[in-house]
């Protein structure tokens, strides 16, 4: 089971936070550092010093970093066209030596559309699925040859599709609740399922879903990986964890019931129940990124137990 550390930088982290956590992700041996991709606070929060951008913090990550993965859940399909995208992702992917993944989304938030200008379209999925095509078949051009794509709501002709990223093939994750289409987007273009903040009953049923899909499609089920997004709250004692639920607004039962909380013990036999059911990753959403001795106790007591 990989643990990777995902942040909620929306909610208020200056780079340097960000910096901090993701060296200790890597010191203390969790797998990787993903990010949100968000321009506005969401709820009783006054998300000072303001957003970061998802990309240009990987970008500043991949330099100060040496092995951890880097990536998005999800980067808004709404804030980049295509092009760029592959562009942007390409480079941070050099620029780290090799360790980036992209989990792209069709965006959902309209308020942070409305806050920076951002056009949020009615027909987000349908973009969505083009930008993949494009994404991905731009990454999978030879060098020395053009890709065109001719669609609905974009339009390439003759591009370089350049440049190329370090590794041979950029992981994709796609994620998400959507019954039908969702997991035909998955079966297509996904390395990796993610199912974020879900019970294990539903987190069943979506990757039955999008197994059957992706054997549908003439892929094997288990090409894909399956992961769930969960947030956590872990304590050496009960205080403690209630210290950490009432920091980040939460009630500890509540966390209980829809997260991975209580002692290291509840922790792991829950995780180990996401695994009964295929999960062979969790992205543990920390929400104080002060809380060092948080990231500390998870190593040494949850993470150490499922290697």
């Amino acid at each position: 089971m990989d643990l990777r550390i995902f942040t909620e930088p929306q909610q208020g982290a200056a780079y340097d936070t960000l910096l901090t956590v993701a060296k200790a992700t890597e010191d203390l041996g969790f797998d990787a550092f993903f990010r949100s991709d968000h321009y506005l606070r969401m709820g009783a929060v006054d998300g000072l010093p303001g957003p970061t951008d998802a990309w240009i913090t990987l970008a500043g990550l991949a330099r100060e970093t040496k092995r951890i993965r880097l990536g998005t859940l999800m980067t808004a399909g709404t804030f980049r066209l295509p092009g760029v995208l592959a562009i942007q992702v390409a480079q941070v992917d050099q620029m780290s030596g090799g360790r980036v993944e992209l989990g792209l989304g069709a965006g959902w938030f309209e308020q942070e559309h409305k806050a920076y200008g951002i056009p949020f379209p009615k027909e987000k999925f349908a973009r969505l699925e083009e930008q993949l095509e494009i994404v991905t078949g731009l990454w999978a051009t030879k060098t020395g040859e053009t890709f065109d794509f001719h669609g609905t709501y974009y339009d390439l002709t003759d591009s370089p599709a350049l440049p190329k990223p370090a590794q041979d093939k950029v992981p994709v994750l796609i994620g998400g609740h959507g019954a039908t289409r969702t997991p035909r987007l998955a079966a297509r273009y996904a390395d990796e399922f993610n199912m974020p903040f879900a019970s294990i009953e539903d987190s069943e049923r979506q990757f039955g879903r999008v197994r059957a899909a992706a054997e549908a499609a003439g892929r094997r089920a288990d090409d894909l990986v399956y992961s769930n997004a969960l947030v956590v709250c872990v304590g050496g004692s009960d205080q403690e964890v209630a210290r950490r639920a009432a920091a980040i607004g939460r009630e500890v039962d509540e966390l209980k019931a829809n997260g991975l909380a209580g002692s290291p013990a509840e922790v792991v036999d829950k995780i180990g129940r996401y695994a009964e059911i295929g999960a062979r990753r969790i992205y543990l959403q920390v929400l104080d990124l002060h809380d060092l001795d948080h990231l500390e106790l998870i190593s040494s007591q949850v993470q150490t137990q499922l290697s």
